[in-house]
């Protein structure tokens, strides 16, 4: 029988009628140590119980939330008693059986972030629909068994340095999750793109395996998740440090123009460590690329030469910091032996 549309996915979140696969049949793993992490999760459901406002839920990634995310975990969730309810390894059906088997016991957190189905679209294992139908069940789970949280659901990261058929596939299961988003009691919270660069490159300071996340893209998912999540809690957001979260990605340079008034430009910035590079573009056929750039604590700094028309170079030195995922900063040059210095502001593209 096939499988439903893409378009009637929502009905089949509301009534039930996902039709049953590998993806959706509720499974324990049979490795003992997959037994033990289960048991560990359980016996910490029990200890928190109502006290958790957040469940994060998924497989190693979000797991790593104890090792290279713990830093980032700290200050953004243990004050919400957060549980975390990643395994590694797992796929959607053993997700089910967890939820099925004391994860949910005796919790009424107001969100759930959900981030599951990277393991199901290895090779042949599952389909793109039969891996959206595990998540859509998931999320089922977790309304029927918890009517009062709001779910947080986020895209299956990218994966592989470069652009390849996980991806594409990976890519086709997120345009139907995000279809049953209704925008009240299931958010679609989708950052994905900030792991990937204007090359279609998943940066290694974010992913060093391309897979599993760094301190940096921990501090990244969480920097993109705090608006949301703030709002369905009520409380105050965490503020980002520029240390926290890569600058990485696609940025939208806006500068005074001859006229003063605003110019947009498009700008990429790569960040690995302290070190800084990017361009910005100068035209549609010609980019102007940074160098000498380095993050040093709150502050950050680049250099820009550019070709005068009429002979010479102009250098540009741009300094500012970031703020509420915004850059601000200033620009010092000399145009004939006159200092100039102008106010710039960057914002995520």
């Amino acid at each position: 029988m096939k499988r439903l549309l893409p378009c009637l996915v929502a009905v089949a979140l509301l009534n039930g009628s996902l039709l049953a696969h590998s993806a959706t049949e509720p499974a324990p793993r049979p490795d003992g140590g997959w037994k033990q992490r289960n048991d560990a999760i359980t016996q910490r459901v029990t200890e928190i119980g109502t006290q958790s406002q957040v469940l994060f839920i998924g497989d190693s990634i979000t797991q790593g939330w104890e090792g290279a995310g713990k830093d980032v975990w700290s200050r953004y969730y243990s004050h919400r008693k957060a549980l975390n309810l990643g395994i590694g390894g797992d796929r959607t059906q053993h997700v089910l059986w967890r939820l099925e088997n004391g994860h949910l016991k005796g919790v009424k957190p107001k969100a759930a972030v959900v981030m599951i189905g990277t393991n199901n679209s290895n090779g042949e294992d599952n389909s793109v629909d039969q891996i959206a139908d595990g998540v859509v069940a998931i999320v089922q789970k977790l309304r029927s068994t918890l009517p009062d949280t709001t779910v947080l659901l986020l895209p299956i990261f990218p994966r592989g340095e470069n652009p390849n058929p996980q991806r594409g596939k990976i890519l086709q299961v997120n345009q139907i999750l995000q279809k049953i988003a209704d925008d009240k009691h299931i958010l679609w919270v989708d950052f994905g793109h900030r792991f990937i660069d204007a090359r279609g490159v998943i940066p290694a300071p974010l992913m060093p395996d391309f897979l599993h996340l760094s301190p940096t893209g921990y501090a990244l998912w969480a920097e993109a998740l705090e608006p949301h999540l703030a709002r369905v809690l009520g409380d105050s957001p965490v503020q980002a440090k520029v240390s926290d979260a890569s600058l990485s990605g696609e940025w939208v340079l806006t500068i005074p123009g001859p006229n003063d008034e605003p110019v947009d430009l498009p700008m990429t910035l790569e960040q690995d460590g302290t070190r800084l590079a990017g361009s910005v573009a100068r035209n549609a056929n010609a980019r102007l690329t940074l160098v000498e750039g380095k993050v040093e604590g709150s502050s950050f700094s680049w250099v820009i030469h550019r070709d005068r028309p009429s002979g010479g170079t102009m250098t540009y030195r741009m300094s500012g910091q970031v703020k509420d995922g915004k850059l601000s900063g200033r620009t010092q040059t000399e145009l004939d032996g006159n200092p100039i210095s102008n106010e710039w502001t960057a914002r995520r593209k």
